[in-house]
């Protein structure tokens, strides 16, 4: 009996080494994904490196009504985009939604910087998914903007979402997206 005990504790130790083994490599190899908003392009291409460097999906927030050059006119504050910056409570409508949502665990959020902020259509993209157990890092493009209020106004608005520090991602490097794709998990 004393001899079964023995055994039977060690295939219980074994069993369960095995099991907390297969969490932590499920743990570190989490499907990422790359969402981006983009009106010009420019986080688009930044989006693309960064997807293929951290071998993430890459999905991009479509507005269902797509931004004419006269939208982004920030110059003029009857401009669309000027108008939706001027309204926290905006929301534009977006298209294209994903339908596994729930697969991935990482979530790079890119957009440009518009009125030293990340544009409504973000909150549109966060209000639209379930992030519960995931995390979120946000990155931005940017013609002289920091991404810091931008991250600061994310955190302020989804305070449960696991938010990992945000990044500016102006002509980024191949090897500097790598170094911060490996900070970030």
């Amino acid at each position: 009996m004393k001899k079964f005990i023995i055994i039977f504790t060690a295939l219980l130790t074994t069993s369960l080494s095995a099991c907390s083994q297969k969490k932590t490599e499920t743990n570190m190899k989490q499907k990422v994904l790359v969402a981006y908003f983009s009106a010009s392009g420019t986080t688009k291409s930044v989006a693309k490196q960064l997807a293929v460097e951290a071998g993430g999906d890459l999905h991009e927030i479509k507005p269902e009504q797509a931004y004419t050059d006269a939208d982004l006119d920030w110059r003029d504050k009857q401009s669309r985009s000027s108008v939706e910056m001027q309204d926290k409570h905006s929301r534009p409508a977006i298209t294209g939604k994903l339908k596994n949502m729930q697969d991935y665990g990482v979530i790079y959020v890119g957009f440009p910087i518009w009125w030293y902020t990340c544009p409504t259509i973000i909150n549109t993209f966060m209000e639209t998914y379930n992030f519960k157990g995931k995390t979120v890092i946000p990155f931005a493009t940017s013609g002289g903007s920091s991404i810091k209020k931008a991250c600061e106004d994310l955190k302020a608005a989804y305070p449960n979402v696991n938010w990992k520090e945000g990044r500016l991602l102006n002509r980024a490097s191949k090897d500097e997206l790598k170094k911060w794709i490996k900070a970030n998990r």
